[in-house]
């Protein structure tokens, strides 16, 4: 009995000392945690420039938001402040880079900032948000934003563009409130929506109706608070984008959206085209008494599993 009763004492002595154990553990692993260093600005701003200051950089930042330099960061952008001090939790910033607010940041992801970085920006954040030498600014956004010699052009490349020129309005809570009629442009399967009707018609840049807005072949001209209107590169960028497939950031060419509508708007030609784009017209299709060759024309169909603009209406515009 006496053996029992000390048995029992010696192993409510071995529990409790490892309680006491696990919890000078957990006392010396926090205690580590808080002994670190409080970043300052100039240890976030190497990943400010290569991972955001593409698209929120120079005085067309998206949004009005610059993120290259520490004033500028705590200025806010369009909608405000995007960093609260001591309050990563509740920091825009914090909360984009992490997908709790949408669209998820930074617009060329994925890949999104890996646990570590967005670790280092949270604490940046939560230490105050300290700038660090006076006056001290990123690095100039580092290169990425063209693709390479050889390399096929993909949402990476394509979406600071639209992040900067096109994302003020066609997004959720934009400057016009809802996304213009439903279009968005702050991912891609967004920009590849086809539920209302298609834009961009991967293989086909003339039957896309994105590119066409942005050269003013179909009006209103894009974006609507031009000019300046996007810069020939840019153009140029886009295009071959969506001649190589739309791809998406991983490389992989979008597939055509057979069956979808297309709207598009340009001078009718003989073929029958609508300025370059061959149009397919047959007994289906409706042409009013007032088209003609040469005049503005606005297309209403479909388009084929070939990528093909299949007329179902063609009217005087």
């Amino acid at each position: 009995m006496v053996s029992g009763v000390m048995t029992a004492r010696l192993d409510v002595g071995w529990r409790e000392r490892a309680r006491c154990a696990a919890r000078v553990v957990v006392a010396l692993a926090c205690g580590a945690v808080h002994a670190q260093p409080v970043p300052t600005y100039a240890e976030v701003a190497p990943l400010f420039a290569q991972r955001c200051g593409v698209c929120h950089s120079g005085a067309q930042a998206a949004a009005s938001l610059r993120l290259d330099s520490h004033e500028s960061i705590m200025a806010g952008g369009a909608k405000g402040p995007v960093v609260k001090p001591g309050d990563a939790a509740n920091s825009e910033l914090i909360r984009r880079v992490k997908g709790q607010t949408l669209p998820r940041m930074p617009m060329t992801g994925p890949p999104w900032l890996d646990s570590a970085e967005v670790l280092l920006l949270a604490r940046w954040v939560d230490g105050g948000a300290r700038p660090g030498r006076p006056g001290s600014a990123a690095a100039p956004p580092a290169p990425g934003a063209a693709p390479l010699a050889g390399e096929p052009v993909t949402w990476f490349h394509v979406a600071p563009v639209f992040a900067r020129r096109c994302a003020r309005c066609h997004t959720d809570g934009g400057s016009m409130g809802s996304a213009p009629e439903g279009y968005r442009l702050t991912s891609h399967a967004g920009a590849l929506d086809a539920a209302d009707r298609v834009r961009v018609v991967p293989g086909q840049p003339q039957a896309s109706e994105l590119l066409r807005r942005i050269r003013g072949q179909s009006l209103p001209r894009m974006p609507m608070d031009g000019p300046p209107y996007l810069s020939d590169a840019e153009v140029s960028l886009i295009e071959r984008w969506i001649e190589q497939g739309s791809r998406g950031a991983d490389g992989q060419p979008a597939s055509v959206p057979a069956g979808a509508k297309v709207r598009l708007h340009g001078t009718l030609q003989p073929g029958p085209r609508l300025d370059a784009l061959p149009l397919v017209i047959g007994p289906w299709s409706r042409v009013d008494k007032d088209v003609s060759l040469g005049r503005r024309t606005q297309v209403r169909g479909h388009v084929d599993g070939d990528g093909r603009v299949v007329v179902e209406r063609l009217r005087d515009r």
